[in-house]
């Protein structure tokens, strides 16, 4: 890129890419889901911790999209293969934790993925975080995606790097917001009044999302 005027030039183009992984990331999802229940049961710092997991798995996609490494993924179908299994096998238990939480009849803590009943350390935390981005092959297709719309054939390579820094930006303020935001006692309060609600609709979506990696060919 050889002056700030290109970079201007490509700047709609750009802007379009930055609109459409904020949407896709504001958007609930397994991601969202997880920060939420765990900022809500286990309090800021671990909710922190497992945002800033997902934030690298999400920038860890967006930097091999950029790279042009999806095409080695794709040339090994097999480690595709491994990838959306172990990820829908792990959605699909995160929906039972959520549907079975939500069968009780008093109030435990919220969902918590994964959960085994046992403390986590700092770095477990960030590793689930970065394990549920990381084993979802669907988030390399949307970021694919993201950098096809925002970088056409005659672009600078340093193009694809100004998206990705970005999205990595508006990452670590959407899902750290996801994190300070549910583990207030405001956030708290309003969650034990909706538990049943929430918990169902965090199953269903699990349940979805894993259903669908399972059997997206």
């Amino acid at each position: 890129m050889n002056s700030l005027n290109d970079l201007l030039l490509y700047l709609p183009a750009i802007s379009v890419s930055y609109i459409a992984y904020l949407v896709a990331t504001i958007s609930p999802g397994p991601a969202n889901l997880a920060i939420m229940a765990t900022s809500m049961s286990e309090g800021r710092k671990p909710g922190v911790l497992l945002a800033a997991g997902v934030v690298m798995g999400s920038l860890t996609w967006g930097i091999l999209a950029a790279v042009g490494l999806s095409s080695f993924l794709f040339s090994y179908a097999w480690l595709m293969t491994v990838m959306r299994i172990v990820g829908g096998l792990y959605l699909l238990w995160l929906a039972y934790k959520s549907f079975r939480s939500c069968l009780r009849p008093q109030e435990p803590k919220a969902p918590n993925p994964g959960d085994t009943g046992k403390n986590r350390t700092g770095s477990q935390y960030f590793l689930l975080g970065l394990g549920i981005h990381l084993t979802n092959p669907k988030s390399i297709f949307a970021w694919l995606s993201i950098i096809a719309v925002g970088v056409s054939p005659q672009a600078p390579v340093e193009i694809s790097f100004v998206i990705v820094g970005g999205c990595w930006l508006m990452g670590i303020v959407v899902f750290g917001g996801y994190a300070l935001a549910f583990s207030t006692q405001k956030m708290i309060t309003l969650y034990g009044s909706f538990r049943r609600w929430i918990e169902g609709t965090a199953s269903v979506i699990f349940g979805l999302a894993g259903f669908k990696l399972l059997t997206m060919r």
